[in-house]
């Protein structure tokens, strides 16, 4: 009969700090996600100056994306500002 007394004592410190970067990816990986969703509308919507602010907009994404994940779980997500910067053109530009 197998008994559980020699089984590896779980590392809870391991599991949360796992956790905590899932959490934090998926934060940041779903605003990255919305705000390419954006660029698209810009590119597809818009005229020359809205395509121009799509790919600047679309290379701040990628940055912030990056410096988010970077960064951890930090009380902030760095790519919520170019989110909100992004929504904006694209309400002035379509």
């Amino acid at each position: 009969m197998m008994s559980d007394d020699n089984a590896p004592a779980m590392d809870y410190d391991a599991h949360e700090q796992t956790y905590e970067g899932f959490i934090n990816f998926s934060k940041i990986g779903t605003i990255a996600v919305l705000n390419i969703v954006l660029c698209l509308i810009l590119f597809a919507f818009g005229g020359t100056a809205a395509t121009v602010f799509g790919w600047l907009m679309l290379i701040a994404t990628l940055v912030s994306t990056v410096i988010g994940l970077a960064l951890g779980a930090s009380g902030w997500i760095p790519p919520t500002v170019v989110f909100v910067l992004t929504g904006i053109l694209t309400i002035l530009a379509v």
